[in-house]
């Protein structure tokens, strides 16, 4: 039995929950905080991050290697990638871009945008010269037709489902604008589409159900 460590607030770790839902696996769930210290979690995932994963043969670590690994070991439930090579490359291509050249770099807008903090200027300048060129280069690749790699569900959703609404979000927070609509990406009917699914559905209720829990046990400590 797989287990799946982390919080339910975390993109990555929804990454990781969805594509096993979507394959049928079976897993429970254990609640770690991201950046944890403890030597149990830091063995696992050395830099204290999630998600990870427990296995039968040990643990792993990056919301990526873990749904290539589900990917491998769970060849007889339903595929995220395809089989030929040149289009599962196609797909891991779009979750690099997903990944490292949209999130990660609005990621540094995060905690102005989403939990109360401050952001420096430097790093909002940046991010809004670095970004929107990256968005007209994942515009090139990304199909919505209506799925990011064409017609088939893929583990490319799995990236883009949980990452293109912060994106949006985060941006329209701080600049005022979406990015993503500035630059012509329709996102919200993709975004739409996938939630439909029963996998997505979970996925949504499962990090709301857990908000309300933080948010009553923050009331009683107050």
């Amino acid at each position: 039995m797989i287990t799946l460590c982390g919080i339910p607030l975390s993109n990555y770790y929804n990454k990781a929950k969805l594509a096993l839902l979507e394959k049928g696996i079976p897993f429970t769930e254990e609640r770690v905080e991201t950046h944890c210290h403890d030597e149990a979690v830091l063995s696992c995932s050395p830099l204290g991050k999630v998600p990870f994963i427990k296995t039968p043969h040990g643990a792993l670590c990056e919301s990526q290697v873990i749904v290539d690994y589900l990917e491998a070991a769970y060849p007889d439930t339903p595929r995220l990638i395809p089989a030929d090579p040149y289009q599962a490359a196609k797909v891991r291509e779009l979750i690099t871009y997903v990944d490292l050249h949209l999130e990660l770099v609005a990621r540094e807008l995060y905690a102005e945008a989403f939990f109360g903090g401050q952001v420096s200027d430097g790093t909002k300048k940046r991010v809004a010269r670095v970004l929107p060129e990256n968005i007209q280069a994942f515009k090139r690749l990304a199909k919505f037709s209506p799925y990011l790699a064409g017609d088939t569900f893929t583990m490319a959703d799995c990236a883009g489902w949980v990452s293109l609404p912060l994106v949006a979000m985060a941006t329209k927070a701080i600049y005022g604008e979406d990015f993503l609509v500035a630059a012509g990406v329709d996102w919200k009917p993709y975004a739409k589409l996938v939630g439909e699914r029963p996998t997505a559905a979970r996925v949504v209720a499962d990090r709301k159900a857990d908000q309300e829990r933080s948010l009553a046990a923050n009331r009683a400590e107050n």
